[in-house]
């Protein structure tokens, strides 16, 4: 299904942007985890919208209502848990006008020619990046538990507007904004504990299943690993990472492959970073068609967004990151996580 993802730790995203609710559903979870729910909310807090200029005015309290999978000490009781957060902020007449006349750079379009009358245009729906709140449920969960067994995962924005100083990204957000545009930019991500061995070749290679995650994140337009296209200029010399014996353990000098090899972890940090396009909704006029009257129209996007969706990303990295490189070690056949504790 298009909404789910995983094989053991199985987390189905549901609800649209302005659904009386939205959520996820996670199958898999073992039994007796303790999740700290204060962590948690902390975890949503940062990705949640409406706390400055920076982000979409739409204010949402982000708090997760844990309906099923819980006991009555709140343990995971090996039930499918389901989370729910209530859409409490919604201005749906704002989006009268995209039933006919879609976004440029949007999925209003092609989500017009495959659903037709029945898609909800209302926030985008589906396709909102409202749904990566439930996401940062199932992230949070996750990175909680893979914190526990070592293992940390942190990212940051590298790169906003083709800015690389990060003492001038606000500056560049707040440029855009006030000419009604928006900007993209790049999020890296950092995974560090993993021992070598975690991971498959071929198509269930460890950059194949944190590349599947990352992409659910609406706005995400490329991924790289280590080096990623930068490797394509270098000779073998250069890119190659000399191995070494250090404290006992095989390393490289340098992570020029991003802690991943043959599809099959390292033990050096993953390294990989994901490229976000500017927001689509922008007050800027631009050429689009209304699909009843077959016209060339102008658009001027109405509505609450964020004028750079990078900030908020950070966070939702994380959780896709944690959702399948936990995954991967429940599928861990081999018992490397067992070996290495």
């Amino acid at each position: 299904m298009a909404n789910s993802i995983g094989n053991i730790f199985k987390v189905t995203i549901w609800g649209q942007s302005h659904a009386p609710a939205i959520g996820v559903t996670i199958d898999g979870l073992p039994a007796g985890i303790c999740i700290d729910m204060d962590k948690l909310q902390a975890f949503l807090d940062r990705r949640r919208p409406g706390q400055d200029r920076y982000s979409t005015p739409r204010k949402e309290e982000d708090r997760p209502e844990f309906v099923a999978g819980l006991n009555a000490e709140g343990l995971t009781c090996g039930s499918a848990l389901t989370a729910m957060i209530r859409n409490s902020n919604t201005r749906s007449s704002d989006y009268d006008e995209l039933k006919s006349v879609p976004r440029p750079g949007h999925s209003d379009y092609a989500a017009m020619v495959k659903y037709g009358d029945a898609r909800d245009h209302a926030g985008g729906g589906q396709f909102s990046g409202r749904l990566t709140a439930p996401l940062c449920i199932a992230g949070g969960i996750a990175l909680q538990i893979l914190e526990d067994k070592g293992i940390r995962i942190s990212a940051k924005p590298v790169m906003i507007g083709g800015i690389t100083d990060e003492s001038l990204f606000l500056k560049r957000i707040d440029e855009a904004r006030e000419k009604g545009d928006s900007v993209g930019g790049i999020v890296e991500c950092v995974i560090e504990g993993l021992p070598a061995g975690i991971g498959e070749p071929m198509f269930d290679g460890m950059e194949n299943r944190i590349a599947q995650a990352v992409f659910g994140i609406p706005a995400v337009k490329g991924i790289e690993f280590g080096n990623g296209f930068g490797c394509a200029a270098l000779t073998g010399s250069e890119n190659n990472d000399p191995f070494e014996y250090k404290d006992g353990r095989v390393v490289t000098r340098t992570n020029n492959h991003g802690g991943i090899l043959g599809g099959i972890t390292s033990s050096m940090p993953v390294v990989f970073r994901a490229a976000f396009k500017p927001t689509p909704s922008i007050a800027k006029e631009q050429d689009s068609v209304n699909i009843h009257t077959h016209e060339n129209v102008k658009l001027s996007v109405k509505g609450r967004h964020d004028p750079c969706i990078v900030l908020r990303a950070v966070p939702c990295v994380e959780a896709a990151a944690a959702i399948a490189v936990y995954d991967e070690i429940l599928m861990d056949v081999n018992g490397v996580m067992a070996d290495n504790k």
